[in-house]
């Protein structure tokens, strides 16, 4: 996209030749920069050369200065970004850099594929690597899927050396959730097994600017393909974690299950639903291919996505279900996801507190169990439904059943004898509340930490249902707009049965951060939507910069018109909106990433453009629907790309 250069920016420093230039800005401000394609670094961050930049001193704060939200068909209809930094330097002036978003391809295009050929960005393949085509075609071709999601971009591989890279060698790895529907409409949400690729960028030296040079479709066949791939992270060993979520039920196969496997497989028996509802991690190797493993022992829930704590063995995990929980699993080693302990909330309602705004609640741990994931691989390879647990959708009048809520209805369970290891991480959302966990949340997506504060961040996206219902443990007002909660985290804890936890990184507390409810709206406004506009509503990815103190926010929303991004600043408490999605597009893919060969980043991708929602949409559709299915093929693409265009303190 076009940047906007503000009044302030000159050229003065660009006069300098590069290593000065580099020298200068590094050793006088110490800020990484946000790249800006087709402007010099040097042209970016100075106004007025590198005395003045001098005189100035260090930078002591930073602040976002949000967009308004588009009312424009064409502003609703991209991804628009009208927003800015303002930098604080140590004399008391203030500096001014616009933002702006550098695409990176939109699914759909084909793209190279490193050997001199192209590839198709998005594209389905069978377990055999063939292509998955869309039979709903007089001329069958290849699905691809309108869902780019979780995105990470890696810190350098040592010895990373990729053909066709004039600068520094980087990679970012996406995965593609689903795909929405078929040509004629009819949908395909689950269907097909979920692509995830390895892109090989090429980072200007000069300017920071990111260009796709390879895209490698990672083998998945060795993990028997990958389901319903989310959101992710990155891994504080760099590699990427990604997710399966809404685990297929194993003890009630559906049609969706069914032609997911005869999809991957050519056979709708043949897929095995306790393969799905895992931790798929990949790994980068230099040349920019990619290898992938399962981890079993993490428990089988509806991953959205996890975050690693700094001690690169506590992970707390995304839960997007209804009767969903949190969960958190400590490793047996350091960067090793393969064995660990697996634990579970039991929620705590602090009586009458801020229940119209979410409620507050204490944690106690429930220890699940320990494994390691070959164990429960081979117990995933052999074990079916019945197995493992009698399941009643009707009241069998037995003691010996026990009733939980699962998926925002009531089914009664009885395990068998022996089986509790195998139901602890196989059947995990109906195990958990039988042995004192509280499973009552709804659509907890994304996770992330800030460190320096020992504070986790998890998004709520929807607030109802189970959390409304007082039937699993807990009841507050329904809030359809959501909310970001915040988790203190301490040392020194103890589960339910007095054992000690070892992890310096527990969850104690739970409760939302106030500027970051949602706000319903008893009407709609004048665009439709059902939330207020200039308040988050239904948050799902969430990022955290340490650098910037700032946790990134971006939304899925049934509330909003257009979904947002926004940026929250963990000292200040300042909440500003920095990107549009296209009209009834999901804010994806984020990432915050803090330096890489002194440049930053923020990963935002987006999905199903065009998704429209009838009463939301209403009012815009008419006007806005023919410029999305000109960009967005007829709706079918989704994009990745990410913001360019401002400095970040050190």
């Amino acid at each position: 996209m076009r940047v906007r250069e503000t009044p302030a920016m000159t050229n003065l420093t660009a006069q300098l030749p590069e290593t000065s230039r580099r020298s200068v800005l590094r050793a006088l401000a110490g800020l990484p920069l946000l790249p800006v394609a087709g402007i010099g670094a040097g042209e970016l961050l100075f106004a007025s050369g590198a005395e003045a930049a001098s005189a100035k001193g260090a930078p002591v704060a930073v602040e976002f200065v949000g967009m308004a939200a588009p009312t424009a068909a064409a502003a609703q209809a991209k991804t628009t970004v009208e927003s800015s930094m303002v930098v604080t330097w140590a004399d008391g002036s203030k500096q001014s850099f616009a933002l702006g978003y550098q695409p990176l391809f939109i699914t759909g295009d084909m793209v190279p594929d490193g050997k001199g050929g192209t590839i198709l960005a998005g594209g389905y393949v069978d377990i055999n690597g063939k292509p998955i085509l869309d039979g709903s075609l007089a001329t069958p071709t290849q699905f691809f899927s309108d869902c780019p999601d979780g995105c990470n971009m890696l810190a350098p591989v040592p010895g990373a050396k990729v053909a066709g890279v004039a600068g520094n060698t980087l990679f970012a790895v996406v995965q593609f959730e689903y795909t929405t529907r078929d040509s004629k409409d009819a949908s395909m949400y689950g269907k097909l097994p979920s692509p995830i690729a390895v892109l090989t960028l090429d980072q200007n030296k000069e300017t920071g600017a990111l260009k796709l040079v390879q895209y490698h479709n990672v083998d998945t066949s060795g993990v028997h393909g990958l389901w319903i791939t989310c959101g992710a992270s990155l891994s504080p060993w760099n590699t990427h974690l990604s997710s399966e979520e809404y685990e297929p039920d194993a003890a009630a196969l559906d049609d969706q299950f069914r032609a997911y496997s005869k999809n991957l497989f050519g056979d709708e028996t043949k897929a095995n639903p306790y393969h799905y509802g895992h931790l798929p991690e990949v790994t980068v190797n230099p040349d920019g291919t990619g290898s992938i493993k399962k981890h079993y022992c993490m428990g089988r829930i509806s991953h959205e996505l996890v975050q690693v704590m700094p001690d690169e063995r506590t992970v707390l995990m995304g839960d997007d279900a209804t009767n969903g929980g949190l969960f958190m699993f400590i490793a047996d080693k350091a960067k090793d996801l393969s064995a660990g302990t697996l634990y579970a909330a039991k929620m705590e309602q602090e009586a009458g507190k801020d229940i119209d705004k979410g409620g507050a609640f204490a944690l106690k741990w429930v220890k699940l169990g320990h494994a390691t994931s070959d164990e429960i691989k081979t117990l995933a390879d052999t074990l079916k439904a019945a197995d493992i647990v009698e399941v009643k959708k009707e009241d069998p009048k037995d003691p010996s059943f026990t009733a939980i809520g699962f998926s925002g209805k009531t089914q009664w369970v009885r395990f068998k004898p022996g089986m509790e290891k195998a139901a602890a991480f196989l059947e995990t959302h109906r195990y958990a509340p039988t042995v004192g966990a509280t499973l009552a949340l709804t659509k907890l997506e994304g996770v992330t930490v800030n460190a320096k504060d020992k504070t986790a961040y998890m998004a709520v996206s929807y607030i109802y249902k189970s959390m409304s219902d007082g039937k699993s443990g807990i009841k507050v007002d329904a809030i359809n707009a959501g909310a970001v909660y915040q988790l203190p985290m301490k040392g020194g804890q103890t589960d339910m049965a007095g054992t000690a936890i070892a992890s310096e990184w527990v969850p104690v507390h739970f409760s939302p951060v106030p500027a970051l409810v949602g706000r319903d709206l008893a009407t709609p406004d004048a665009l439709g939507n059902t939330a207020d506009a200039d308040r988050i509503a239904n948050p799902d990815n969430l990022k955290f910069s340490e650098k910037l103190r700032t946790l990134f926010i971006g939304e899925d929303s049934g509330n909003h018109v257009n979904n947002f991004l926004w940026a929250y600043n963990a000292d200040t408490k300042q909440l500003s909106r920095i990107l549009s999605c296209p009209a009834g597009a999901e804010s994806t893919g984020l990432q915050a990433v803090d330096d890489v060969n002194g440049f930053s980043y923020i990963m935002s991708n987006f999905q199903h453009p065009g998704d429209w929602e009838k009463g939301l949409h209403d009012k815009v559709k008419d006007s806005v629907a023919g410029l999305i299915d000109d960009a967005y093929r007829n709706r079918r693409s989704g994009g990745v790309g990410y913001i360019h265009g401002l400095p970040q303190p050190v």
